[in-house]
């Protein structure tokens, strides 16, 4: 999938096929951050918690968010979440 596909589905009702993590962004963009959550919690391979500490992040728990940014062996971001967001979302759809 590209970006501009990935963005685009973020107008529809159901989530497309999509790795744990890229699942997770799209439901977050939706507003969904329960749902969000629940697609990386379990998950221990780096992006899933590249994207578990965004979440954290996103909640407020900076706390919980560095240890997740630990795992992910990931400097915490320091930008807007937005930022993040985007580049997290184009990182793992391989896009520059």
């Amino acid at each position: 999938m590209i970006l501009d596909a990935f963005l685009q589905s973020l107008s529809a009702p159901d989530c497309p096929t999509l790795s744990p993590p890229l699942r997770a962004l799209w439901f977050d963009a939706k507003g969904d951050w329960n749902a969000a959550h629940k697609c990386v919690d379990d998950k221990s391979d780096p992006d899933s918690m590249w994207v578990h500490a965004y979440l954290h992040r996103k909640e407020g728990d900076l706390s919980n968010a560095g240890y997740w940014y630990g795992r992910a062996q990931r400097e915490p971001h320091k930008g807007a979440l937005e930022e993040e967001w985007r580049e997290i979302v184009e990182a793992l759809l391989g896009t520059p």
